[in-house]
């Protein structure tokens, strides 16, 4: 019931961004496929969506990490977002947000996590912006020997964007989630990425993904680490 729950909302937020004209949709594309002494495909897809209504701002992402060697799957995984943020102040906004996670090469079937929370914007310039936020979330996991956990977890973030020179801009997404039942399980993930433009609306993009669990499930490495290359459209 409370997959279900979460899932509900996560249509609802979805669809209240998607029924507004959207100010901004951008979207991430790379693919990899070679044959011969390697056999192998690498695909990646990602997607954001945002919007503001008055002093909301509502937001949607995704995104899909495929690959396969010599016919057989190597790597998968699954991200989607969404959340809405009201603006108290200039600086300050209170949120909720709402996010899923499959990542079977991990041990991990889904994970569903929830919650309010504030952000604060601590820099805004010409050329850089830094955000911090913090709240407490709702999280029901399932791994892939279909065993089930839920918990409340404390989350933390911080985003930073710095613009170049030639409107080339790099980005650092770090987030912290710890569980509050259990103190040794917390996650880490880091997203540090470049995007250089070709024209208005095209542009190349690498990213380097690290995400590190202190409690991973029995029989997998705390670590994740990935790298991407591609294409971003925005519109």
């Amino acid at each position: 019931m409370r997959t279900l729950g979460l899932a509900a909302a996560a249509v609802a937020i979805i669809g209240l961004s998607r029924a507004a004209a959207a100010q901004q949709i951008t979207l991430d594309l790379g693919f990899v496929s070679a044959s011969g002494n390697a056999n192998f495909t690498s695909l990646n897809l990602g997607e954001k969506l945002s919007d503001k209504v008055g002093r909301v701002v509502l937001s949607q992402n995704a995104k899909v990490l495929y690959g396969k060697t010599d016919g057989a799957t190597t790597s998968e995984s699954y991200d989607a977002g969404a959340r809405a943020q009201y603006a108290l102040t200039k600086r300050i906004g209170a949120y909720a947000l709402l996010t899923f996670q499959r990542d079977p090469f991990a041990g991990l079937a889904s994970r569903w996590l929830g919650g309010p929370g504030l952000a604060v914007a601590l820099v805004q310039s010409a050329h850089d912006t830094l955000s911090v936020e913090s709240g407490v979330t709702s999280t029901h996991e399932r791994n892939t020997a279909n065993v089930t956990q839920s918990f409340a977890a404390a989350r933390s973030a911080a985003n930073f964007k710095h613009l170049f020179a030639g409107k080339a801009f790099a980005t650092e997404a770090l987030e912290w989630v710890a569980n509050l039942k259990t103190s040794a399980d917390s996650r880490v993930n880091s997203e540090t990425a470049l995007t250089a433009p070709l024209s208005r609306q095209i542009g190349l993009r690498v990213s380097y993904l690290v995400r590190f669990d202190n409690q991973p499930e029995p029989g997998f490495k705390k670590t994740d680490r990935v790298l991407t290359t591609g294409v971003q459209v925005a519109f």
